[in-house]
């Protein structure tokens, strides 16, 4: 299944007309123009590949901010079963989960504070595009950010009460403002100290800290 093959299910001006519905918060920045379906497919698709989610058995899906939800459609399409967990602060979020038919959980990531309990355990949890590690922005702008002892909490709360035996974690990261990596010197030590394998603007971790987790992973959990 291709992204072209993805579109042509999706009524586009249907998901168009949500933005009439739910406009732009007053304040708040156009950008991510979420209605465009065939630029978000497109994203997702090479998501759901990077992780080869269109090639293996069927897998519980756990996607933290998960926004307008593509994610979660396209891993249902896959076979996968998804839930989404995010804020409800942006109304249009609400309009295209509804949309999209994906279940999430309304909630909030605070720093050196459990999730909620969900009620089971999966076999991926993923971050896209992360920004709950963002506490304010300071006077010059510049966002302040969880510390590594922030981020250890964080990850073994997903570890231990989130990921399945075999479960991985994939946290992909927004580029920092000028445009290096988010894994500053410090935070690569860091998450490679959790075990994690880092590529490019991601780190996936492995239930088992002691492993070293693959992208293509297409055994039966």
């Amino acid at each position: 299944m291709n992204s072209r093959q993805i579109l042509a299910g999706i009524d586009r001006t249907e998901l168009e007309n949500l933005r009439e519905r739910y406009p732009y918060r007053p304040n708040a920045r156009k950008i991510n123009a979420y209605e465009d379906a065939k630029y978000w497919i497109g994203v997702n698709v090479r998501r759901a590949q990077d992780l080869w989610l269109d090639r293996s058995p069927p897998l519980q899906i756990l996607d933290l901010g998960c926004g307008a939800g593509y994610f979660l459609y396209l891993c249902r399409l896959f076979g996968h079963e998804g839930l989404g967990f995010d804020t409800d602060e942006e109304p249009f979020f609400r309009g295209t989960t509804e949309f999209f038919n994906v279940r999430r959980v309304i909630g909030r990531i605070e720093p050196q504070t459990p999730l909620p309990d969900l009620g089971r355990k999966f076999d991926l949890v993923t971050g896209h595009r992360v920004c709950f590690h963002r506490l304010t922005r300071t006077d010059n702008g510049e966002w302040l950010e969880w510390r590594p002892a922030d981020w250890e909490f964080f990850i073994n709360d997903i570890r231990t009460r989130f990921l399945k035996p075999e479960g991985r974690l994939l946290l992909e990261f927004n580029p920092r403002p000028d445009a290096s990596s988010f894994f500053t010197d410090e935070l690569r030590a860091f998450f490679e100290s959790q075990g994690a394998r880092i590529f490019r603007w991601k780190a996936l971790l492995a239930a088992d800290p002691n492993q070293r987790p693959r992208f293509k992973q297409t055994r039966k959990l």
